[in-house]
């Protein structure tokens, strides 16, 4: 009788010791899926820094920062669309729409009932390109919570409506100069892309500022709640009182916006817009947020890995471009590291259901009661 308790008893410590290791390799192994994104960074940091010498240089950083800027405001929007579960494949035409208006502004607005030209502040030409991302953004919204039409269907839609309303806009052509004339009081735009308050481009501190914003909303609101909610489970979070609907029209308003916000910051820094500026952004923007962590099924997603992720994407770039490694190469690099990014997180999903599971059987191991306490109490 003892050998036989002393042998369960053998059996049910392996156990709990095999189901433990188990749990902690999930663990271990999840904890690097998690980190991928700083891993990556910092391999190309070192890689190209041994491989260029300019590389790893102040105004290199702060002009590869800069660069960076653009699509980690794209990616930004991007990430609460994707945290509720959806995608937005518009935001590129967003760009160049933002552009074309504010050229069209910046060019002065006939007034054919007055006889007269207007040219507006810079300031209202910001906010007037802003409001018409989120208008477009807002449509996306309508479409998929009213119309319910399927996100990708409707905001690829909305990629053409957008690119060809730019075309009209513009007639094809690019605004060369907008810069602005003194005589106008249009002057001054040229400074969101090239100004430098405190040493570091506006684009940086827009980075940062609409950063911290963000992660704010996720972190310290209800909406933030809600929308982490809505992507893990729409429909429980529906039957829970939340105003799904509104959470998802915000969400592609904001995209809308932040994707505006980068059409005004190139068109600022070359001083012209052109309707095609954005073509295939849209790709960087959910590149740099699955990079950094964020499912594409919606529900998990930080604005530090989404950040992360856009300075993989835009380092991997320029770095490739300090090189002087062929631009055919470099669409082929970057559409590889697209998918290995899709990969990654399908991999990370898998290891997380197997981490629960053993998880699950390790403290059901750890609950059972010993073989000598069992025999004991069937006497």
């Amino acid at each position: 009788m003892s050998d036989t308790l002393t042998n369960d008893h053998a059996a049910l410590a392996g156990q709990r010791r095999q189901a433990a290791a188990e749990a902690r390799r999930l663990k271990t192994l999840n904890t690097i899926f998690e980190l991928r994104a700083f891993i990556a960074l910092g391999v190309l940091i070192i890689v190209f820094s041994l491989l260029s010498d300019s590389f790893l240089t102040v105004d290199n950083l702060i002009t590869m920062t800069k660069h960076v800027a653009i699509n980690a405001v794209l990616a930004l929007g991007m990430l609460l669309v994707i945290l509720k579960g959806g995608i937005d494949l518009s935001v590129g035409s967003i760009v160049g729409l933002s552009g074309v208006i504010a050229g069209e502004l910046l060019q002065g607005v006939h007034l054919s009932l007055f006889g007269v030209i207007a040219y507006p502040p810079v300031w209202a030409v910001v906010i007037l390109c802003v409001a018409a991302g989120a208008v477009v953004g807002t449509i996306n919204g309508i479409l998929v919570t009213r119309l319910n039409v399927a996100p990708f269907i409707a905001t690829l839609g909305m990629l053409y409506v957008a690119r060809g309303a730019a075309l009209l806009i513009s007639g094809g052509t690019t605004y060369p100069d907008l810069a602005g004339d003194p005589s106008t009081h249009n002057t001054g735009f040229d400074w969101i892309g090239g100004g430098r308050p405190l040493g570091l481009p506006v684009a940086i501190w827009i980075m940062i500022i609409l950063a911290v914003l963000i992660a704010v909303l996720l972190r310290s609101t209800a909406f933030g709640r809600w929308l982490y909610a809505t992507g893990g489970n729409e429909r429980a979070t529906q039957l829970s009182g939340v105003p799904v609907q509104r959470v998802k029209t915000i969400v592609y308003m904001i995209s809308g916006a932040c994707a505006a916000m980068s059409g005004l910051i190139i068109a600022s820094e070359l001083t012209s817009a052109a309707p095609q500026a954005g073509d295939s952004f849209e790709l960087n923007a959910i590149a740099a947020v699955v990079i950094g962590g964020a499912a594409l099924s919606g529900g998990r997603g930080t604005v530090r890995g989404t950040l992360v992720g856009a300075f993989v994407i835009g380092f991997l770039a320029d770095g490739l471009v300090i090189l002087g490694v062929s631009t055919f190469w470099q669409i082929v690099i970057k559409g590889t590291v697209i998918v290995v990014a899709v990969i990654l997180d399908q991999s990370q999903q898998r290891f997380q259901r197997r981490g629960a599971a053993a998880s699950a059987v390790a403290v059901a191991a750890a609950a059972e009661p010993e073989p000598a306490a069992a025999a004991r109490s069937d006497r």
